[in-house]
């Protein structure tokens, strides 16, 4: 656990197809689970099981469907398309700190 997380910290998700391992970070820059051509320029994340499932379903490739509980290594925000506007409280991202999987 973070020097900065309580027992109470909010839980969040990353959905996708990639086989990753406890400690790996998701950070910009790496291949989009939904855009072959397109690296990330966001770090993207669930605070809910219902996103992260959804996320799962869109990604790209042939790999099996993953759901990992992962922890943001620095500041984030809502994402302002998904966020309180079509699904609350689904969403979040980061410019520029990585997702350590959990």
């Amino acid at each position: 656990m973070s020097a900065n997380a309580t027992r109470f910290s909010r839980s969040f998700f990353h959905g996708t197809k990639a086989d990753l391992k406890p400690g790996d970070l998701i950070a910009v820059g790496h291949q989009s689970n939904f855009a072959e051509t397109k690296a990330l320029s966001w770090v993207y994340f669930a605070g809910t099981l219902d996103a992260a499932i959804w996320g799962t379903e869109l990604a790209s490739g042939s790999g099996k469907e993953r759901i990992y509980v992962v922890e943001p290594t620095g500041p984030f925000e809502d994402d302002p398309n998904l966020t309180d506007k079509r699904f609350p409280g689904t969403s979040g991202q980061s410019p520029s700190h990585p997702a350590r999987v959990m």
